[in-house]
């Protein structure tokens, strides 16, 4: 009997030491789960927040893309600006130099009707300077549009007038037959580059 008594006071103890283990293997397991479910709807905030980032990302490169895309446009309409200004100034350096060209032509041609009507100078020296004033035109670029050398053979061959006797003014010496003709060919081309210009100007707007 004394032992039945002792086993019974064991099983109490082991009772008393069985709820605790057991409360506390619950607590464990209720804290796993809260746990849990802590970490699930931290990882969904981190998601939900991490795709928010995303889409305003991806509308900010948008953006952006769109602002180099308008940047690159008006930098190309610039690029446009600056060379159709820089083709300006070279067609206007080019229509002064064609003028100038021509200006030398016309005193040429002024000073080789002088020698024409000179009683004193020789031939020679005319012709010498009308070979030279045909070598001079065939290597002015400028002037290549106007094909002068017709012109100036005609010139050389029947410009035979002369003004009075002792005259200083050599304007006054030759009609200079096609000079006129050549300054309205080279405005009339200078007319057709600025029209195109213009033409290009438009189409290209």
């Amino acid at each position: 009997m004394p032992e039945r008594q002792g086993g019974g006071g064991d099983s109490k103890w082991n009772y008393a030491l069985l709820v605790p283990m057991l409360g506390l293997a619950a607590f464990r397991w209720i804290w796993s789960k809260q746990s849990q479910k802590e970490i699930n709807d931290a990882k969904i905030k981190i998601q939900k927040n991490l795709h928010l980032k995303l889409q305003a990302l991806a509308s900010e490169k948008e953006k952006l893309m769109k602002e180099n895309s308008d940047i690159k446009l008006e930098c190309d309409d610039l690029k446009d600006k600056i060379s159709r200004f820089h083709e300006a100034l070279k067609k206007g350096k080019e229509q002064n130099q064609e003028a100038e060209v021509l200006g030398h032509v016309e005193n040429w041609l002024e000073e080789r009707q002088d020698f024409f009507c000179s009683n004193v100078l020789h031939h020679s020296r005319r012709e010498r300077m009308e070979k030279n004033l045909l070598v001079y035109v065939a290597k002015q670029p400028l002037l290549a549009h106007l094909e002068m050398k017709n012109d100036l053979s005609d010139i050389f061959k029947n410009d035979r007038s002369c003004a009075e006797y002792l005259n200083a003014d050599l304007k006054k010496n030759g009609c200079l037959m096609y000079l006129r003709y050549w300054k309205v060919q080279l405005a009339l081309q200078q007319h057709k580059r600025a029209e195109a210009a213009i033409l290009g100007i438009q189409t290209k707007k």
